[in-house]
C-alpha cells in the first residue's frame, strides 16, 4: 500500500465537484510519516496520520485542522487504497458534515 504522494479528489459524496474544485483542483497530499495537507472547496487544512490495520486490510487514520473561509475547522478521516493509483477516503468535520471521498494518484507511471 502507497499512499505517499499526491492524489486528486474526483469525487465525494457530499459536494458536487463544480464546488470542491472551486478554487484549486481538489487534492490530499501524504509524506512517509502519513502527515500532509489537503483542499477541497474553501477548505484547506494540514493532516496527521496514522497506519492502522483494520478489518479490511491498512488503513491510515487522521486527525485534521485547517480553515474554512477563514474560520478554524477540524476533524478526523481514514483513507485506504481502492484499486492501483486510486484511494477511498472519508472527511469528518468536528460535530458537523462528513463526506466519502474518491481519489487519483497526481503522477502515476505508464
Amino acid at each position: 500500500m502507497n499512499l505517499i504522494g499526491k492524489f486528486y479528489i474526483y469525487e465525494m459524496e457530499m459536494w458536487n465537484e463544480d464546488y470542491f474544485n472551486i478554487e484549486v483542483p481538489a487534492f490530499i497530499e501524504l509524506d512517509e510519516e502519513h502527515n500532509g495537507c489537503f483542499q477541497f472547496g474553501f477548505v484547506s487544512g494540514s493532516v496527521d496520520g496514522r497506519l492502522v490495520d483494520g478489518s479490511e486490510g491498512s488503513i491510515i487514520e487522521f486527525t485534521w485542522e485547517g480553515d474554512d473561509e477563514g474560520e478554524p475547522v477540524f476533524g478526523s478521516g481514514w483513507i485506504r487504497t481502492e484499486e492501483e493509483n486510486c484511494i477511498k477516503g472519508h472527511f469528518q468535520f468536528q460535530a458537523g458534515d462528513h463526506s466519502l471521498f474518491w481519489a487519483r494518484r497526481a503522477y502515476a507511471k505508464s
